[in-house]
């Protein structure tokens, strides 16, 4: 697959710019049903269920929370990334890696900017131009299609020249069908599973390790 035209690196942040045995977005998990159980005074497990729900049906819980029982998404984001990001470590090779690319590169979220610039702090990748979190993107969520189109209104990216990485098959359809390279980092957690162990057709390319795949196109271009 051919990377050579791409000047502007689109990243998502949890289990993508970190790896998922570093159980940072458990955490978050936990207080999402918390927060669950306190807003529709339930009991846990019908709090993790809904939780689910929402994600599969609206993008994120905080959208369907918002969509269904009109939460305030600040109090909301706040709450749920009230956690220990102790638990990161610094990625100084995954950073030497994003920083040999050449262009534009950004963070596209579902969390919050605050959040997102937490966790870019924990892992030492401070090299990224603009943070869009789900704030920017008017609280739509990826997968939903006016995610992507805010974040390129504002960034003033041409899509054609952009790839986008990110851990959850479904977030890549859209990108795919607007002309970017799409990337599937890590075992697609939590999204619709890869069917047989096929890769949907809207990912270009399927990786394990984010590090060496952008080492690897570095490497092309020299």
């Amino acid at each position: 697959m051919d990377f050579s035209h791409v000047d502007v690196w689109i990243f998502d942040l949890d289990n993508t710019l970190y790896p998922p045995e570093m159980a940072l977005f458990p955490q978050i998990e936990e207080r999402m049903t918390a927060y669950v159980m306190r807003t529709l005074e339930c009991e846990h497990a019908r709090a993790d269920q809904v939780r689910s729900e929402y994600w599969r049906s609206h993008g994120t819980t905080l959208a369907g929370l918002m969509d269904r029982h009109g939460v305030d998404p600040s109090d909301y984001l706040a709450d749920v990334h009230d956690i220990d990001f102790d638990v990161l470590m610094p990625a100084p090779e995954l950073a030497d890696a994003i920083n040999a690319l050449p262009g534009h590169k950004l963070i596209h979220t579902n969390a919050d900017s605050t959040y997102a610039r937490k966790v870019l702090a924990a892992r030492c990748l401070d090299m990224f131009q603009d943070i869009y979190g789900v704030e920017e993107t008017h609280y739509y969520p990826k997968p939903r299609r006016e995610a992507f189109e805010a974040v390129i209104a504002q960034s003033g990216i041409d899509p054609r020249r952009a790839a986008f990485f990110e851990d959850d098959p479904r977030n890549l359809a859209v990108p795919h069908d607007m002309g970017m390279r799409t990337v599937l980092v890590g075992p697609a957690r939590d999204g619709p599973s890869l069917l047989k162990g096929e890769v949907p057709a809207y990912v270009d390319v399927h990786i394990d390790n984010l590090t060496a795949f952008l080492q690897s196109l570095a490497a092309a271009r020299k």
